[in-house]
């Protein structure tokens, strides 16, 4: 009699051996309510790898999928195939939801977790005219992109970054943010305030990973608590929006995620927070597979340790759901109230540029207004919440419903030879703009085309 396996097959795709980094075949099992992928290399022989503490989210993620948007035009042409074509080709699925300009390589941290390798003595500096023709290769793409983050590097550190802030405004961006680790914006008040000109539009990406000294250590090199408060306070000052990054490794922060919300909630001009798996690319000193998380571990994690988000709560963003998990809630005197929930999913689903309204739903209009009363947010100007969910349907709501009134939390999963899926590449969302003239994925950029890895090439660790 035929014996079952011990697991369910549900089907193939196509990762990464993780000893020589070459393409390889990738069954999709389901076992124990994990998903794993068990890959394949004909020189290193077989490995499982877990990418999935969830079973139920994995295939929820399934039936968040909707058609990816084209961008207006291609910078290469497809011809060895995913994903030694980045530029982007004709063959990626999703435009860049999310294009990201490193305007400097330079930094004035040397992280123990940096996918960019940066460090102090690297310079690297893009004139303004070079970031202005990344700019505008992106503008070209998409027309009107709907988010831009000025990175590095440290971007802070670039001399002429509030020319190109203004640079950048000037171009048809709907919302554009500076990546930081802080440092500046903790000693450097005057340079806060000039910030402060920016306020509509605009807004700061701080790298925040953890409230203890050891983790940060682990992560950063650093205790950075003292400069993290005051960089926190000085925007607050200046009523600057603001979201905390925090790059997640198992075993050394993962535990704070309910505390770290909670923190966030407390400072006025924080719009939300981004959690990030540790990714293993550039440098990773001493990292530990152990320290490895995935995207379902981060979200569970927040269900089981914050006073907000529930199952219902936290959801697979349409355009790449197997890699980003989103999280609304409105802000109120006592903390937080979801939102994400009210919303039924087949209009999460709708084709931009079609719109929620609530006038469709009377009961989520009602229930909007009650919170509203209770809110302690105030009118939000020009930044309306319709205009700030990127990959949502645009919604039509009350108009104090603004950006300031609504907390977002967002974890993000990148790839690296322990979960690379050529599936997913193909669905990412999140691109770096080069400075010569490409645009590509971050997972892809950071694996392969950073540092120069070709096909054929050892894996560079």
């Amino acid at each position: 009699m035929a014996t079952a396996r011990d697991y369910l097959f549900l089907g193939q795709t196509v990762s990464l051996c993780e000893t020589c980094q070459e393409l390889v075949p990738a069954k999709i099992i389901q076992r124990d309510g994990c998903i794993y992928f068990r890959k394949r290399c004909p020189d290193h022989g077989s490995l499982e790898r877990m990418i999935s503490n969830d079973a139920d989210y994995y295939r929820l993620c399934q039936q968040y999928l909707k058609p990816g948007d084209q961008q207006l035009v291609c910078q290469t042409e497809t011809v060895k195939g995913c994903p030694y074509d980045c530029g982007l080709c004709p063959d990626h699925e999703q435009h860049s939801c999310l294009g990201i300009i490193e305007i400097i390589d330079e930094c004035n941290l040397s992280c123990p977790v940096c996918f960019a390798d940066s460090a102090p003595g690297r310079g690297g500096i893009r004139t303004l005219a070079e970031v202005e023709a990344m700019l505008d290769r992106l503008v070209a793409s998409e027309g009107e992109p709907d988010l831009v983050q000025l990175s590095g590097g440290e971007p802070t550190l670039h001399p002429q970054l509030l020319d190109i802030i203004r640079l950048a405004r000037s171009k048809p961006i709907r919302h554009l943010m500076l990546n930081t680790n802080g440092l500046r914006l903790a000693q450097d008040r005057d340079f806060v305030r000039a910030l402060a000109e920016f306020r509509t539009g605009f807004e700061v990406s701080l790298q925040f990973d953890s409230l203890q000294a050891a983790a940060l250590h682990n992560i950063r090199g650093a205790d950075l608590r003292s400069i993290h408060h005051k960089a926190l306070e000085h925007l607050e000052a200046e009523g600057i929006s603001t979201t905390l990054v925090c790059v997640v490794k198992q075993g050394v922060n993962d535990g704070e995620l309910g505390e770290i919300i909670r923190y966030a909630l407390g400072w006025n001009c924080v719009r939300g927070v981004t959690f990030q798996t540790v990714q293993d690319c550039g440098r990773n000193d001493n990292y530990r597979q152990s320290e490895r998380i995935t995207l379902s571990q981060i979200r569970r994690g927040i269900i089981e340790q914050s006073d907000y988000f529930s199952e219902q709560d936290l959801i697979p963003l349409p355009c790449n759901p197997q890699s980003i998990c989103i999280g609304y809630g409105l802000r109120q005197q006592d903390g937080l109230t979801p939102l994400t929930s009210m919303i039924p999913r087949e209009e999460l689903l709708r084709t931009l540029p079609n719109s929620i309204s609530f006038e469709r739903f009377p009961h989520l209009r009602q229930r909007i207004n009650e919170l509203l009363s209770l809110s302690c947010i105030g009118d939000a100007g020009e930044e309306k919440l319709h205009a700030l969910l990127c990959c949502l349907p645009q919604i039509s709501a009350p108009a104090r419903l603004g950006y300031d009134a609504v907390f977002r939390v967002v974890i993000v999963e990148f790839m690296d030879r322990f979960n690379f899926c050529l599936g997913g590449v193909k669905r990412s969302c999140i691109h770096f703009v080069t400075d010569d003239g490409r645009i590509i994925p971050f997972d892809t950029r950071n694996l392969f085309h950073r540092f120069e890895i070709k096909q054929g090439d050892q894996h560079a660790k």
